[in-house]
């Protein structure tokens, strides 16, 4: 590390933003006169609502739409958490997220990321290299907006933490906003609750195995674990605020697999629930709370491992541009709560002003609908312009 950028970054209250600025270097940022180019000529397809163009821009596939009537605006668009990765196919039509700001005339980039997963650093540096190639391609947008989806919407934080220039706003949806460790430490500690109500039924915890993978059948197995104690089954939907045994196994499968992700991505286990004490088994009564800490089995975590957790990433509440975060009013997978621990950060980092929060009334993951979508981009947009801020709450 250069000396004296190594002093300045010590010099700094918000020393682990230059920490996180290490993590997440930007592809070719040292050398932004000369942005990346293709790595073979792109697919084109040209149809009477636009251009879409699909390559491979440094080993990450890439997929770019221009409506006909363009704008001459951007939105660079980060999708969500992929066990297996993603393929843009040239025929394919945007998903209904992608195509409300292609609806409203602006052009759409987005990066599959050369790796699935908790991918963060890749999608990040992936995506401001499409950004830069864009540019090149296209000419420079007369505005850009930066947006995602679940992980993305974590994404979509962590640019207009670190990245903020380019962008004049970002638009969460159903974002997996705030620390990492917070969510995923929860994910971890409601697995290891669930093997002491159910041992033996899925695979070991630490370390999770290398073939593991969240499918039906899995999923299966344990709803027929679920049906066949229902005392327990009722347990662990109290504990872990689900509404039915089919959440419970949707959520147990699929924290699996994410556990073993960040496992390997870690390299040993960066997760640790000796401190964390578990509640709400039973509402009316602390006694199934006190079993399940007596006899839950405790892990401790390896330190690098937990390191590079915290790495990837741990926000500064440095938000410096608008974001409008929306979500549902019950996702089984990213509670709507989860966003409270960012907000004080960024309240306690002086930017309040800048982040707000809204709901729609429907249930499940990333249930948010295209009009609504369109609509909240729209009060960004406002918003960006100098108009009101929006109102925190339902969005209308």
């Amino acid at each position: 590390m250069n000396l004296a950028f190594s002093k300045t970054c010590a010099a700094r209250a918000a020393r682990r933003l230059c920490f996180c600025l290490l993590a997440f270097t930007l592809p070719g940022h040292a050398v932004a006169d000369h942005p990346p180019k293709p790595d073979a000529p792109p697919e084109t397809l040209q149809t009477p609502y636009g251009s879409t163009e699909v390559g491979i821009l440094d080993g990450a596939q890439y997929r770019i739409d221009i409506p006909a009537d363009w704008n001459h605006s951007l939105v660079m668009y980060y999708h969500g958490y992929a066990r297996h990765g993603v393929t843009y196919r040239i025929a394919e039509k945007l998903d209904t997220q992608q195509n409300a700001f292609f609806l409203r005339h602006y052009a759409v980039a987005q990066s599959a990321y050369s790796q699935p997963g908790w991918a963060l650093p890749q999608a990040y540096g992936e995506t401001e290299a499409l950004r830069r190639y864009f540019v090149k391609a296209h000419g420079l947008p007369h505005e850009t907006y930066v947006a995602g989806g679940s992980m993305g919407g974590a994404l979509t934080m962590i640019t207009l933490e670190l990245n903020p220039k380019p962008y004049l706003g970002g638009l969460d949806l159903c974002g997996a906003v705030g620390p990492t460790f917070e969510s995923f430490e929860r994910r971890f500690a409601l697995r290891a609750a669930f093997d002491d109500y159910f041992p033996g039924l899925m695979p070991p915890l630490v370390p999770v195995p290398t073939d593991f993978d969240d499918t039906q059948a899995v999923r299966d197995k344990i709803i027929a674990a679920l049906h066949a104690k229902p005392d327990a089954a009722a347990e662990l939907r109290s504990m872990m605020g689900l509404h039915t045994d089919i959440s419970v196994a949707n959520d147990i499968s699929y924290f699996t697999f994410v556990v073993g992700d960040m496992q390997r991505r870690a390299g040993g286990n960066p997760f640790d629930n000796r401190n964390y004490i578990y509640t709400g088994t039973n509402p009316t009564s602390s006694a199934g709370d006190a079993a399940l800490n007596d006899s839950v089995r405790r892990y401790a975590a390896d330190p690098k491992a937990r390191e590079f957790l915290f790495r990837h990433y741990t926000p500064t509440g440095h938000l410096t541009k608008p974001m409008l975060a929306v979500h549902t009013i019950y996702d089984p997978t990213i509670p709507p709560g989860s966003l409270a621990l960012y907000d004080h950060m960024v309240q306690g980092a002086g930017f309040g002003e800048n982040l707000v929060q809204q709901y729609v009334h429907h249930e499940g993951h990333c249930v948010i609908m295209p009009d609504e979508v369109g609509h909240a981009f729209e009060e960004l947009i406002r918003w960006t312009h100098l108009g009101p801020r929006p109102t925190p709450g339902f969005l209308h």
